[in-house]
């Protein structure tokens, strides 16, 4: 008899994702040459040119560090940190599927806040977690029902808890309090708050000294705000016995050398990354308020990216596909009446505005 994969795996759906479609975009018989990506909520400025020029000298034909030594050492210096404290992942998607891996077994409990990022859950559910959802509700522009949440993880006593904060797709940012309070609603439950996209958010508050707590481990991502996403980079940062259970799981030479080379070239040139997050929400304020003039309802967001209630998310991602622009249908995320739209250079958001406006016109 032929073996088969695990009753998990075969009914696990794929986690959908914005940014680069081509299989839909050949669906829809679309010009990927021609397409203006605001479904993806990547640094549209890109990475610092230093790292371009790092990607030139970085030899392919041995192995890269396996423990991403330099790059651990600099990113621990950067966060006052120990080096045993920082684990480097292929993307902070890496390190929530090593998450799962190393610490769920099957039916434990995993809280989840949505709508949120599909990884959390689709990771659990690989390890055949039982994942207990807390839905956010429109009356409040998606913001998160702490009370429940707090409630639930007394009554469900969960084994993970995932928080991302700001939020993808709402760009709710929690405050310092309100993630205190949950973090010590219970001891025996960790706490991974998922931060991917915190330097977008101008309100961001210290959060590194709570993975000091055994409850909590933090997540970052590189290839957001540094621009690196084809290159696949982010880091973990908690108690030394978190970092070694995700380092025992991990696969060897998971972060190749382009990545770590690229990785310690953009915090060398971090003021790249902070002057361009500036200019991005700047243009996010401005596409907000004139999406808003046009008619539409943009919610409230704390980063560059933001949901926008349109009645039929993916007839109207459709309508602007076949003007050139792609925009994230909210169906995923459990909002098809939403798309969510992440502002870009000014010139390709003046673009997208055209468009809208004639839409709005219609």
């Amino acid at each position: 008899m032929i073996s088969l994969p695990r009753p998990e795996i075969c009914s696990l759906p794929v986690p959908a994702h914005g940014g680069y479609c081509p299989a839909e975009w050949r669906r829809l018989g679309l010009d990927a040459g021609t397409l203006i990506d605001f479904s993806s909520n990547v640094n549209a400025f890109g990475p610092s040119p230093r790292v371009r020029e790092a990607l030139t000298r970085v030899p392919i034909d041995r192995h890269p560090d396996p423990e991403a030594g330099a790059l651990r050492e600099a990113l621990a210096g950067r966060l006052g940190v120990h080096p045993q404290n920082v684990v480097v992942g292929n993307g902070s998607s890496e390190i929530i599927r090593l998450l799962s891996i190393a610490f769920l077994e099957r039916g434990d409990p995993v809280l989840v806040l949505a709508p949120t990022f599909g990884e959390y859950r689709a990771s659990a559910e690989i390890m055949g977690g039982r994942v207990i959802s807390v839905l956010a509700s429109e009356k409040t522009d998606l913001r998160p029902d702490l009370e429940a949440a707090a409630d639930r993880v007394r009554r469900e006593r969960p084994k993970l808890a995932f928080l991302c904060n700001p939020n993808n797709p709402t760009g709710v940012h929690l405050s310092r309090e309100d993630v205190q309070t949950l973090v010590e609603t219970r001891e025996e439950t960790l706490w991974v708050m998922d931060e991917s996209f915190v330097s977008f958010a101008e309100s961001a508050w210290p959060s590194v000294p709570l993975s000091e707590r055994r409850n909590v481990v933090v997540l970052r991502s590189m290839t957001k705000d540094y621009g690196l996403a084809g290159l696949r980079l982010g880091y973990a940062v908690g108690r030394p016995e978190i970092v070694e259970a995700l380092s025992r799981v991990k696969p060897p030479w998971s972060v190749n050398a382009l990545a770590q080379a690229a990785g310690l070239a953009a915090i060398e040139d971090e003021e790249h990354m902070r002057r361009t997050l500036v200019l991005l929400r700047g243009e996010s304020s401005r596409l907000q308020e004139a999406i808003t003039r046009l008619g539409w309802r943009a919610a409230p967001s704390s980063v560059h990216f933001f949901l926008v209630e349109v009645g039929d998310g993916l007839g109207f991602r459709d309508r602007l596909a076949r003007d050139g622009f792609w925009v994230r249908d909210g169906s995923s995320f459990g909002l098809p009446t939403h798309v969510r739209i992440c502002a870009r250079k000014p010139e390709e958001n003046a673009r997208l505005l055209g468009a809208l406006e004639r839409m709005a016109r219609k």
